[in-house]
């Protein structure tokens, strides 16, 4: 079973609060996260393959009174393993990275990815050392991940079962710049 990706977005971004940054992966989260309604606390990741989850470990370091949703695919978590093993030894309380997994890789023609050959996300983040570790396939599954984005106090990984289906995009500002200076702006960081 899996979920529509767009509706699952906006399910974990519903009702977010003041204190929760967003990082999407490359591109159909970073659509799908501009479709559930722009915010200059998203900071999108134009061109960034295999660093979103550092990006928000850092960020997470960085804002130990916000929570951090890395939120990216499973080709760009697959590209960038290696942080699972950072995060997992860091451990930042205020982090979860959530995985998008359609077993494709749809931005280069959907192509199966290596969670379609048995690559499993979640016994990685596992044995990286992350803790809470959730794997979701349905909406209940959605439903405990919101409730426990919300009350995020230990390093989360969620790998979400998502349709390999493709809506029509949503593109947020691609200017990085402009998209540095509004995160910041939204974070109160003077330039």
């Amino acid at each position: 079973m899996s979920l529509e990706r767009r509706a699952a977005m906006a399910a974990l971004v519903a009702n977010r609060g003041d204190d929760l940054l967003v990082v999407p992966g490359l591109g159909s989260t970073t659509w799908d996260l501009a479709a559930a309604g722009d915010d200059p606390r998203n900071f999108y990741m134009w061109g960034a393959m295999g660093g979103t989850a550092m990006i928000g470990l850092g960020l997470a370091l960085a804002q130990p009174g916000k929570r951090v949703a890395v939120i990216t695919g499973d080709g760009e978590m697959l590209m960038g393993l290696g942080s699972l093993g950072t995060i997992g030894v860091q451990k930042p309380a205020n982090l979860a990275v959530i995985v998008f997994d359609n077993a494709v890789y749809g931005e280069t023609g959907g192509q199966a990815s290596h969670t379609q050959g048995g690559v499993d996300l979640v016994a990685v983040a596992h044995a990286c050392g992350i803790g809470q570790c959730v794997d979701v396939r349905d909406e209940t599954g959605l439903a405990d991940l919101v409730r426990r984005l919300r009350g995020l106090r230990e390093t989360l990984f969620a790998r979400v079962a998502i349709s390999a289906d493709e809506p029509p995009r949503v593109l947020p500002e691609k200017d990085g710049v402009a998209l540095k200076q509004r995160f910041r702006a939204a974070l109160g960081v003077k330039a």
